[in-house]
């Protein structure tokens, strides 16, 4: 038996803020959408390289607040990449750590989105 990449359910409250978010900011595609029906929440998968979340307007589906962690080989191209984007929403700088050197960034959702470039 072998073990695959978990996939973070990441909680969203608006469709339209989250894909300014993830997918114009962050720079995520949008792999799939998901609706029961017409006006039924959203699910939908994104992904940006070997990362991929899920995105649910669905209610018990993640928790605001949470926090992901994502492990990155270049964390100045990704923060000069961001700075470069009129996101009015987020500034994020690069903290030093002692595993490694972090850029934290919250979505509109409240949650934390942890890059880090580990030592």
């Amino acid at each position: 038996m072998k073990l695959l990449d978990a996939i973070p359910i990441v909680r969203i409250f608006s469709v339209e803020k989250a894909y300014v978010f993830y997918l114009d900011y962050l720079g995520f595609e949008l792999d799939w959408e998901h609706r029961f029906e017409e006006g039924m929440p959203l699910y939908c998968q994104i992904r940006r390289g070997q990362v991929v979340f899920h995105l649910s307007e669905h209610h018990g589906d993640g928790t605001p607040g949470s926090f992901l962690f994502v492990p990155v080989d270049d964390i100045d191209a990704l923060h000069g990449e961001l700075r470069a984007k009129p996101y009015r929403y987020a500034r994020p700088g690069i903290d030093e750590v002692d595993w490694g050197r972090q850029m934290q960034i919250y979505d509109p959702f409240g949650n934390c989105l942890r890059f880090c470039q580990l030592a």
